[in-house]
């Protein structure tokens, strides 16, 4: 008898069990487990007036679950750090809706990583169908994968069209042991700002405790919310995510969370959320007083000191940023996959798509030729 596929579209992480999850990846990535996303859904960062309304898509076989998507259903682009407010505003020039889209991603966090979850190619490559048949029966006009892994990218057949951009991202180098091999790979000029910012810092009286999530307590997990309000504050944003969230993250995944908190007469003054990979650090949040140094120290110089400590290879430290070229994070291509109903507004964006790639192409070559590194043996 022949086996069928059956595709169902989960309007939670509740309604199908994490082992069954949890099988479809290598659990190298904490953004795609079934903790990190259920928890979203469950401490109420997923608030309906942004626009995020869990739709995702998942494949069965004789009801073993064989290819997910997390996904969902967006009417506006808000959290997602892939902008297409110029393709939404050509939609609405032309009396057409662009929303509601359907997105593959994971909410808030600009981070490379599976997006395509299953137990083969073949999955995989169903599972893409099985995406394109749910925008044809919603009459929704799109489907997006933001920050696929470059791997996925030959999954992808040519009625998707390709993204990039580019993020700055620290690459551990042969010979890396510590923070002062690091600095040696670099020019006297950025070595010397680095260590001078460092020195501001620890001239402050200021001094530095690593916590994962199962070390936290609960005055310095909510020490770190509060600071992550503080800087949405500052920058006129709302908040997304609860302090029942970082709890959860603590409880659900106690070794991949981690805290870097900067005390100051032994009260938390700055801290930086991070999440840990099987071989990437992941920073995420950040929020303290306006102290010279401390950001850098806080969200940079941190990571790749625990990096370096723990044998990271990888920090990825968030999106846009040029300032962290000249601490060591070098630009690195990200990338984006879009399948668009229409096909005249497909076929115009394909050459807008083209030629956008190419625009980011340059600019990551430009941005290459003022690395911080003394040589190209020493620039990853």
């Amino acid at each position: 008898m022949t086996s069928v596929h059956e595709t169902r579209v989960l309007a939670s992480l509740a309604d199908v069990q994490a082992t069954q999850w949890e099988a479809l990846h290598d659990g190298s990535n904490p953004f795609i487990s079934h903790a990190f996303l259920a928890g979203l859904e469950q401490h109420g960062c997923l608030r309906p007036e942004w626009g995020w309304q869990p739709q995702h898509l998942t494949l069965w076989r004789d009801e073993q679950l064989i290819a997910a998507a997390p996904g969902y259903l967006k009417e506006n682009s808000h959290g997602e750090f892939v902008f297409d407010h110029a393709w939404a505003n050509a939609y609405a020039r032309h009396g057409v809706d662009y929303f509601p889209k359907w997105l593959g991603a994971v909410p808030y966090s600009p981070v490379t990583g599976p997006r395509l979850l299953g137990v083969d190619d073949d999955a995989r490559r169903g599972l893409l169908r099985a995406v394109v048949r749910h925008v044809q029966d919603g009459a929704l006009s799109s489907a997006h994968f933001n920050f696929h892994l470059p791997a996925e990218a030959t999954l992808f057949d040519p009625s998707w069209l390709q993204r990039d951009d580019v993020q700055f991202q620290w690459q551990r180098q042969p010979g890396w042991k510590s923070f002062d091999d690091f600095l040696a790979a670099m020019d006297h000029k950025r070595r010397k700002n680095i260590r001078q910012e460092r020195a501001k810092v620890a001239q402050a009286g200021i001094r530095f405790v690593t916590r994962h999530g199962d070390e936290a307590s609960a005055d310095e997990l909510r020490a770190m919310h509060g600071f992550y309000l503080r800087t949405f504050a500052e920058y006129g944003n709302a908040p997304a995510l609860t302090l029942g969230f970082l709890r959860h993250l603590a409880e659900a995944l106690p070794r991949q969370l981690v805290l870097f908190l900067a005390l100051q007469d032994d009260e938390p003054v700055a801290g930086a959320l991070c999440l840990r990979g099987g071989d990437t650090l992941y920073g995420r949040y950040w929020g303290g007083q306006t102290l010279p140094g401390l950001h850098f120290e806080t969200c940079y110089y941190q990571g790749i000191a625990y990096c370096l400590r723990e044998g990271l290879q990888r920090f990825e430290p968030g999106a846009q940023g040029e300032h962290k070229l000249a601490r060591g994070f070098l630009p690195t291509l990200v990338h984006s996959q879009h399948w668009i109903a229409d096909r005249q507004f497909r076929e115009a964006l394909q050459d807008w798509c083209g030629r956008e790639r190419e625009d980011v192409a340059r600019y990551a070559q430009a941005l290459r030729l003022h690395s911080p590194f003394k040589s190209a043996e020493s620039t990853p």
